[in-house]
């Protein structure tokens, strides 16, 4: 029996989708819309974890995802150009049944996600900003920039950073912006040796440069520096450059998920460094864990529950982000020392594995 609520969702990025397609799968239909004028080309977010790939399986999301993206179960680290540690992501007993993670554009994550959608009946109305919230004893009203106001019995704002729906409920994003520009590259490259591995290389003076595979011969480069390209220290053969770009962090998370019938996720709840790849698949969990409860009535319990979630990812993202970019010569001599130990202690290489694939 369908469950007759009208739900309106602010933003279609992979949270806000999810969102759509998890509550559709499960009957209940809701409105998404979109400042953007149409879905973006870009990517940010590019690994796909395990808990995710479990998480969108009823959908039939998973199936279209793992066709598509690049599946790694290793990775390298080097000091410089010197090999460190290849550490094999595998464990005994893989979790949600998978042991690798997935390698795929943001873009094309979107896409699927939005075919799914379109699949249950949904649509998409881009170019459709939110301009106003109210909320009432027994709704919310949403204003929009085509100057209607529609009336929904709960709203979801999964809007990104800059969050309009997060600015109406009148919640601070409390946190830090970290002082250093980082940077992206997006590129086609030929004869990579790493095609199938998330490479980390440390550089002097506390810098970093990652790449992760996206699709055949095509990666994405990540640096805390300004010129992603520049800082690898391993040749690359590019091909081609799709994009470039620069970045800063904000490192921040509100205090509550939900104000009455408005409800956060994603990125208009908590913000953090890429290190992990944590980002997208954090958003991911909150939207299938509120389309649960409203399914079985337990939406009161959403924002204690995914704030405790998002402060964990928080917490070890930035605990690794300062272990990978510290200047300091003993912590990076404990680094050293910590990985050549994973290298020849099974147990803890297995520890090891199990963080980077399962941790929250």
């Amino acid at each position: 029996m369908e469950v007759a609520l009208r739900i309106l969702i602010v933003g279609a990025g992979p949270t806000g989708l999810t969102a759509g397609v998890e509550l559709a799968r499960r009957n209940i239909h809701a409105e998404v819309i979109d400042r953007r004028d149409e879905a973006s080309p870009f990517s940010r977010a590019v690994g796909i974890l395990p808990r995710s790939l479990k998480t969108l399986e009823a959908s039939g999301v998973t199936p279209k995802l793992l066709k598509q993206g690049q599946k790694f179960r290793m990775a390298r680290f080097y000091r410089g150009d010197r090999l460190l540690l290849s550490l094999p992501l595998t464990v005994r007993q893989p979790l949600h049944g998978y042991d690798f993670i997935l390698g795929l554009a943001q873009d094309r994550t979107e896409a699927a996600l939005r075919d799914a959608f379109v699949g249950f009946g949904g649509a998409v109305s881009y170019g459709t900003e939110l301009m106003a919230l109210r909320q009432e004893r027994d709704g919310v009203i949403a204003e929009t920039s085509e100057g209607k106001e529609l009336a929904f019995d709960y709203v979801i704002g999964a809007d990104g950073v800059r969050s309009k729906a997060r600015e109406e409920l009148g919640i601070a994003f409390d946190g830090i912006d970290l002082p250093e520009t980082w940077s992206i590259a997006d590129v086609d490259a030929e004869d990579w040796p790493n095609a199938n591995a998330f490479t980390v290389c440390q550089l002097p003076g506390g810098e970093v440069a990652v790449v992760a595979p996206l699709d055949v011969n095509r990666y994405r480069v990540i640096s805390n520096t300004e010129y992603a390209l520049a800082a690898l220290p391993l040749p690359m053969n590019v091909t081609h450059v799709r994009r470039e770009g620069q970045f800063k962090i904000s490192v921040r998370q509100v205090s509550q998920y939900s104000k009455d019938r408005v409800f956060l996720a994603g990125d208009a709840a908590h913000c953090h460094s890429p290190v992990g790849g944590r980002g997208m698949n954090l958003g991911i969990a909150d939207a299938a864990d509120l389309a649960a409860r409203f399914a079985e009535g337990a939406i009161g319990g959403y924002s204690a529950a995914r704030h405790a979630g998002g402060a964990r990812v928080i917490a070890q993202s930035e605990q690794a982000r300062k272990v990978l970019t510290s200047a300091n010569p003993i912590a990076r001599g404990l680094v050293l020392l910590g990985l050549r130990l994973a290298s020849v202690v099974p147990p803890m290489q297995r520890a090891m594995s199990h963080q980077v694939l399962y941790g929250e």
